[in-house]
């Protein structure tokens, strides 16, 4: 049953939304994971971030897509959490669970050995517009327990105008997103969350506005 209404969440909401209330580009969708494991990393703005990525995959694939989001605001009540983990279909992530003894990480680790495709918002919490904060350490963690599976890229432009921090209702804004490459992991820690926060960085870019000179290039 879940499955089925994880795939009416993004048929009836997700899409209209994203491409009919906001309207969206997509640079290379073509590099979007279709089979897992793979980890798709994108930066964090805006609760609509979730709906954006899901309207990239093709219905037939929604079942097997999993983001991963925090325990203490998805899960605070029966009801909302209820309708995050069986409709929206997050993995929950305790905040801090490290330092109470806990692994945060242990769902994200079994849609891995289960094969799905997990999307993780590596910065941790919602940060400011356009606005790229720290790498947290966690992806590092978890792609260390799973060296062979993809990181994917993805930055959205936009959201987090469209429905930032204390907005309810999402306000008409374009939204551009740019999928980039597949990341391999690295041994080194910060050098891999560099790389992670490079890449997002340049498909910013990608997602930026050419100026004069280069439109008319």
């Amino acid at each position: 049953m879940s499955r089925l209404l994880r795939i009416l969440f993004v048929l009836l909401l997700a899409r209209p939304v994203v491409r009919l209330w906001l309207g969206v580009t997509v640079r290379h969708q073509e590099r979007l994971p279709l089979n897992g494991p793979a980890i798709v990393v994108a930066n964090h703005n805006s609760h609509l971030d979730i709906l954006a990525l899901y309207s990239l995959f093709p219905l037939g694939r929604i079942p097997e897509v999993q983001p991963a989001a925090a325990a203490d605001y998805f899960l605070k009540n029966r009801l909302f959490a209820w309708f995050a983990t069986q409709v929206v279909g997050i993995i929950p992530v305790v905040r801090g669970g490290v330092a109470k003894g806990m692994d945060p990480l242990v769902g994200c680790r079994e849609a891995l050995r289960q094969g799905r495709i997990l999307i993780l918002f590596p910065e941790g919490s919602r940060g400011e517009p356009e606005v790229l904060s720290e790498i947290k350490s966690g992806i590092w963690y978890l792609s260390r327990d799973f060296p062979d599976v993809p990181v994917v890229p993805v930055y959205l432009h936009g959201l987090g105008r469209a429905m930032g921090r204390g907005q309810w209702l999402p306000v008409p804004f374009f939204v551009d997103i740019a999928v980039g490459r597949p990341l391999q992991w690295l041994e080194e820690k910060t050098a891999f969350r560099d790389r992670i926060r490079e890449s997002l960085l340049y498909l910013k870019q990608k997602t930026l506005p050419a100026a004069p000179a280069e439109q008319e290039a």
